[in-house]
């Protein structure tokens, strides 16, 4: 896989290479049986945001096919994975969305959905808070900060009132309060920075939100930027990426190297395609796994060697970073 090429091209060749480390190729394979199946079931979305490394917008049209669907709930079943993942885009302008999610809880796969907010309160959308709660999925939701100024800025005017919103809706539902009804909140960064403190955030988040918008909730997720798509652009635009590539490769955590997400998941795209992560989806960097999940062989393994490249600094710096947040507490030299 042409990983560090890619990284050439991008600008950010000039730092040693991610997966020269000692801590990547102790540990540049996957675990022997895998946990986690994320499906980006579409590049469609209702917002169009500044740090997006899918870079959805309402314009896109990919998404995923029923087949697809359906052989990712059988690939799920069949290799004992534990939790299914669906993304976006917004997953939920996907018109099989519904059918998706229903069809996983007929089968007990424990689910959970990443959701921007904004789209709970948009016509056509209103009904699924009452949908999530019969269904019982978790939720990841995306909410950049707890003042409003700082989520318009990344997301777009009104992101942060709609966002309010529909997590006190949430809560009257019973999310964030009653057991099996998990709300997450989803941190990013507004800039070529690495995110706070996961704990010392989640505690600022609770108090402000609660206090100012009686809003509860589970778990904070921090996540890093990832130097792809538009945040590419933004970097390039104001001169930043190299610095920012800098930052995080100087941050590099060996620790996080070991709970990287790749290495207990699947990611698969619209069509099929499989990846290690979603960040590895948006670059194309395909898993070193032949050919799409429909047309998997029984018995086929999905334990495999992880493609990296220079962006995966970006899950390494600091206290690490995936899609359920930080991976470790501690921080190490490069």
């Amino acid at each position: 896989m042409p990983s560090e090429n890619l990284s050439s091209k991008q600008g950010i060749g000039a730092i040693p290479p991610f997966a020269g480390r000692d801590a990547c190729r102790e540990y540049g394979a996957t675990l022997p049986s895998l946990e986690v199946m994320q499906v980006n079931i579409g590049k469609r979305c209702n917002l169009a945001c500044k740090h997006c490394h899918i870079e959805a917008s309402p314009n896109r049209a990919e998404r995923m096919s029923r087949p697809v669907m359906e052989a990712c709930l059988s690939v799920f079943e069949g290799r004992a994975f534990k939790q299914l993942d669906i993304t976006g885009g917004a997953p939920e302008m996907h018109p099989d969305f519904p059918w998706l999610v229903e069809e996983a809880a007929r089968r007990g796969i424990p689910t959970m959905v990443r959701t921007n907010l904004v789209i709970l309160g948009e016509e056509g959308y209103r009904q699924l808070p009452e949908f999530y709660a019969r269904t019982a999925v978790a939720l990841a939701a995306s909410l950049p900060h707890y003042i409003e100024k700082n989520t318009d800025r990344q997301r777009g005017p009104g992101v942060f009132a709609a966002s309010i919103a529909a997590l006190q809706r949430l809560n009257a539902l019973g999310y964030g309060k009653t057991p099996g009804l998990a709300l997450h909140l989803v941190h990013n960064p507004g800039g070529a920075f690495l995110p706070p403190n996961q704990e010392a955030l989640a505690h600022e988040y609770r108090k402000r939100l609660f206090e100012q918008h009686g809003i509860i909730f589970n778990q904070l997720y921090t996540i890093a930027n990832n130097p792809i798509g538009r945040f590419r652009d933004f970097l390039e635009r104001s001169e930043n990426q190299a610095g920012y590539m800098r930052r995080l490769a100087a941050a590099f955590n060996p620790a996080a190297v070991k709970n990287m997400m790749c290495r207990n998941q699947i990611a698969v795209d619209w069509d099929g395609a499989l990846y290690d992560c979603d960040f590895n989806l948006a670059l194309g960097l395909r898993a070193h796994i032949p050919g799409p999940i429909q047309g998997l062989a029984a018995g086929a393994p999905l334990a495999r060697n992880i493609v990296f490249g220079n962006h995966c600094y970006a899950c390494t710096a600091g206290a690490g970073s995936s899609c359920g947040g930080a991976t470790t507490a501690s921080t190490g030299a490069a």
